[in-house]
């Protein structure tokens, strides 16, 4: 049997690109809507890899302005907190602050708010913030390790906090605070890494980026043990000197 030129391009797995002349519309009739989307079809489908254009990924974190982080953060389905909470909660404060306040995450108040430490323990970190001639409104930033709520308010995950950690960096870096005060061991895993515990962290001012860290105890846990309270405001005076010490 002898194939045609045509016969042997389909046999090859090469499908011509051009229609014939007799199968174009004849002008005053009305073309056909299916057969045009079809070839198409045909010959993107038949296209090499390379000559089929990429899906646009999802900017990272890192490539971020500060106005973009919020929507960004509210489509972040990167682990399953983000499937399960009502909205995101990036932080609040002041975008010049120099005093960094980071937390664990969201509870159900902040999950149904979207700002972080509204309940009761937010009223301690308010009077904390206070103590130091401080407010949440000015030159204080308050945001948390994890910005969706865990269920039941638990606390998160390691692979939780490894997906959540591309955010906070970016605050960081965008916010170039003078200090940092890490409330609980979670935001201390975050940010510094560590796996110590909250006694051993405590005393000392570790380095993030060249920024001074100091790690005290969360206001939930001090509001349960209220002795601590003194140690807390031991941990905020030495914040305070770094500060001083990076302000001159």
């Amino acid at each position: 049997m002898t194939l045609n030129r045509e016969q042997m391009l389909i046999e090859m797995g090469i499908r011509p690109l051009w229609a014939l002349r007799d199968a174009l519309p004849v002008p005053g009739e009305e073309a056909s809507a299916t057969a045009p989307a079809a070839e198409v079809s045909a010959v993107v489908a038949d296209c090499p890899p390379a000559m089929v254009a990429p899906e646009k990924s999802a900017p990272l974190p890192a490539e971020l302005a500060w106005d973009e982080l919020g929507p960004a953060m509210q489509a972040c389905r990167a682990c399953v907190l983000g499937q399960r909470r009502r909205q995101a909660v990036p932080g609040v404060g002041d975008v010049r602050a120099e005093w960094l306040f980071i937390g664990e995450g969201p509870g159900s108040e902040e999950d149904a708010q979207g700002e972080p430490f509204v309940g009761a323990a937010g009223q301690l970190l308010d009077a904390m913030l206070a103590a130091l001639d401080l407010t949440r409104q000015k030159a204080v930033y308050i945001a948390n390790a994890v910005k969706c709520r865990p269920p039941d308010n638990r606390t998160p995950e390691p692979a939780e906090i490894d997906a959540c950690r591309p955010w906070l960096q970016r605050q960081v870096a965008l916010l170039q605070p003078k200090v940092i005060v890490l409330l609980g061991k979670t935001a201390a895993q975050s940010l510094l890494g560590k796996q110590d515990k909250l006694a051993a962290m405590r005393g000392q001012v570790f380095e993030y980026s060249g920024i001074p860290v100091v790690v005290t105890y969360h206001p939930a846990y001090l509001l349960r043990n209220l002795p601590d309270k003194a140690k807390a405001w031991e941990d905020l005076l030495r914040a305070r000197r770094a500060w001083r010490a990076k302000t001159g």
